[in-house]
Formats: structure tokens, C-alpha cells, sequence
């Protein structure tokens, strides 16, 4: 079995600035790609911004600028680093991880249980 489980949300001021953290335990060969995802309430869940193992990365054009995604290859562990925050960014951060548990297994997606971002002064 595979666990995600982030870290580091909370409520924070405008213009504030927060650190999410993920970390991947159990059973892992490969991860290829990790991902944070947001969902705010009444919206679909989006992709806010993406590493893969090559260490590309992407991010959604409302966060490019402000949010800085990096990987811990050897901890399996991932970061985002979000600066000058907005009330829009207020949502639920999901982790999201795309693995491989064996050699022999095939790709799968995880995810995380959630963090609460909260932006308001």
C-alpha cells in the first residue's frame, strides 16, 4: 500500500505565504510524476502545479509567478512553496502521485486525505 499524507496548510493573511508538504511511504519502485491539485468549495478540483521526474514542472497560469513546486527524490517528498497568497487560493490542497509499486506493477494514481489553505484577512 501506498500513503500520501500532507502537511503545512492553514489560515493565513493576504499576501501571506505558506509551505505544503507531501510525503509518499509504503510501497514504491518509481513515482513519475507528483502533483498538487486544489479544489475550493462549489468548483471542480483543479491542477495547480505538476513535477515530473525529470524535474519539469508546470503550473496553472493563476499560480505561476507565486508558487515554487520542487521534489525530494531520495525522501519522496514534495513541496509548494506558495507566495503572495490571494482569498482565490483558498481551497483544499490535494497530493496526487503517479507510481509504480513494483518492477512488475503497473502506474497508478494516489492521493492525499487533504489540507485546508485558507486565505482571509
Amino acid at each position: 500500500q501506498v500513503q500520501l499524507v500532507e502537511s503545512g496548510g492553514g489560515l493565513v493573511q493576504p499576501g501571506g505565504s505558506l509551505r505544503l508538504s507531501c510525503a509518499a511511504s509504503g510501497s514504491i519502485f518509481r513515482i513519475y510524476s507528483m502533483n498538487w491539485y486544489r479544489q475550493a468549495p462549489g468548483k471542480q478540483r483543479e491542477l495547480v502545479a505538476g513535477i515530473g521526474n525529470n524535474e519539469i514542472t508546470n503550473y496553472a497560469d493563476s499560480v505561476k509567478g507565486r508558487f515554487t513546486i520542487s521534489r525530494d527524490n531520495a525522501e519522496n517528498t514534495m513541496y509548494l512553496q506558495m507566495n503572495t497568497l490571494k482569498p482565490e487560493d483558498t481551497a483544499v490542497y490535494y497530493c496526487n502521485a503517479v507510481l509504480s509499486g513494483s518492477r512488475y506493477d503497473i502506474t497508478r494514481n494516489y492521493w492525499g486525505q487533504g489540507t485546508q489553505v485558507t486565505v482571509s484577512s
